[in-house]
């Protein structure tokens, strides 16, 4: 009977997510297709690793190895849509509702946090942030989520009293080992986190056993590394692995704007990046800024107890825009705090309702889960997205005139992946197989001096280029298409080029 419960939870977890996803991801078959250039790139390399290449050596992107495996994976449920992604998407929508469920039942009751869990996932996949879905950040999310359980568990119910067990502590570590090889950007989460860990040893007088617990965790962190050492070991690329996935971030892509500014500057610079992320995801931070102020204020709570909460949302927060760049999507990490203003709406309710029979909770399940889809639907930025038709959307008609070429091959130039590859089911024969605002002085790794040479000198079938027409293009194409196209704003220009026979 209670493994019998349990399947039907998750069950339910997964119809939950599926429900809220189809709508609020553009990779749902509810959408012509998606056609965001993160997304369509993640999905290149993936289909790449399946196909002999290594990924950062022979086609390139700067995210983390376990993001392009995924994606791999969905590009063998499919070669030429995203339906394996929004199969991915919904496992770990599901996972982020599972855990959204255990951090409320740490407060309420189980029916409460089991009607209200997709609540809180709702409110994170129709914020602004979530974009058009298939995110590093969204694979990430039940990572942090899941860590977030961890710790909240254990400064609740067991601290003061007793230190957190090992066990804990390493499986947490996998989790950070998990995003540290999809974005490490998100590893302020996870060091805020060991850190406040170790304060709740030394409070405990067990300063030698908090010092094992950090290389307890580290050990934890570094086993999902091991599959990547193997990997790259056995072809000699460990380099490559560093300096596509390391070395390309930290030192060319981070963007420090107020260098030499003084540290009011910097914070006063912090605190309307976070303003204004406030604002454009407004639907899951009427649930995070109340929920921060609950796991802070109460009575009877120790100082670490109060600080857990805010403390890892900072660390969380300037590991993300510490680097200088503010695109919307990065704050979807910020969501997991969502947690909080469920478990205080759950101990409201519980207050309010009598939820002791079967039918009202089955009510109040059904409500908040009507809700749930009801909130993305009139709040998610893709819904407009679901009118257009494939029969008039752009890259449908040149997926079909590529197509007239058996085994064709195929160059983006201007821009991140279109989505071309994707549809015409075509692996990137060169490295840098889409235009990347990179500034590279290595004349072996200069992605724009590579992209010129395969151009002039006629090495693929079919360009496609936005706005910037490569010179040397008439020597061996000739244009076959355009559209203009654009969206919040943006107005491009795309160009279709095939090979002079």
């Amino acid at each position: 009977m209670e493994k019998r419960k349990q399947f039907f939870k998750y069950l339910y977890f997964i119809l939950a997510a599926g429900l809220c996803l189809m709508l609020a991801s553009r990779s749902s078959f509810l959408y012509p297709l998606n056609n965001w250039d993160d997304a369509n790139s993640y999905f290149s390399v993936g289909k790449g690793i399946f196909n002999g290449r290594m990924p950062y050596r022979d086609i390139f992107d700067q995210k983390g190895m376990y993001l392009y495996f995924f994606y791999g994976l969905c590009y063998l449920v499919s070669h030429t849509t995203f339906l394996g992604v929004f199969i991915m998407e919904i496992i770990l929508g599901a996972l982020d509702i599972a855990g959204f469920y255990s951090i409320i039942s740490l407060y309420g009751k189980k029916c409460i946090a089991f009607a209200l869990a997709p609540v809180a996932f709702a409110a994170t996949v129709c914020s602004r942030c979530f974009w058009w879905g298939g995110a590093a950040e969204e694979v990430c999310l039940p990572f942090y989520i899941w860590g977030l359980y961890l710790v909240t568990d254990y400064f609740k119910n067991k601290y003061p009293g007793e230190v957190m067990s090992f066990k804990t502590v390493f499986i947490s570590g996998i989790l950070a080992g998990m995003v540290a090889n999809i974005k490490y950007t998100g590893l302020g989460f996870f060091f805020a986190w060991m850190m406040m860990v170790f304060f709740s040893y030394v409070a405990e007088k067990e300063f030698l056993k908090g010092i094992k617990a950090c290389f307890v965790f580290l050990f934890g962190m570094f086993v999902p590394f091991v599959p990547w050492i193997i990997y790259f070991g056995v072809q000699g690329a460990l380099y490559e692995w560093y300096w596509g996935y390391v070395y390309i971030n930290v030192f060319l892509y981070s963007k420090f704007d107020d260098t030499g500014a003084g540290l009011y500057d910097k914070v006063y610079n912090l605190a309307k990046v976070l303003y204004w992320r406030i604002i454009a995801n407004w639907q899951y931070f009427i649930f995070v800024i109340p929920g921060l102020m609950f796991t802070f204020f109460g009575k009877g709570k120790k100082l670490l107890q109060r600080l857990i909460g805010p403390v890892l949302f900072a660390f969380t927060f300037l590991g993300i825009f510490g680097g200088g760049r503010e695109i919307p999507y990065y704050s979807l990490p910020l969501s997991a705090f969502a947690a909080f203003g469920t478990c205080l709406l759950a101990v409201i309710l519980e207050k309010l309702l009598n939820t002791n029979s079967r039918t009202s909770q089955t009510v109040l399940t059904a409500l908040c889960l009507a809700f749930s889809v009801a909130f993305v639907y009139t709040n998610s930025m893709n819904i407009p997205f679901m009118k257009v038709s494939k029969d008039d959307f752009f890259l449908f008609r040149f997926r079909d005139e590529v197509l007239q070429t058996e085994d064709p091959t195929l160059l983006n130039v201007g821009c991140l992946d279109a989505g071309l590859y994707t549809l015409c089911d075509i692996v990137p024969s060169c490295r840098w197989f889409q235009t990347q605002t990179l500034d590279i002085d290595e004349p072996e790794n200069n992605p724009y001096m590579e992209q010129e040479r395969y151009v002039r000198e006629g090495l693929v079938d079919y360009i496609l280029v936005r706005d910037y027409i490569p010179e040397f293009i008439d020597d061996h194409y000739q244009l076959i298409d355009s559209e203009d196209y654009g969206w919040y704003g943006y107005d491009f220009t795309y160009y279709l080029y095939k090979k002079i026979q």
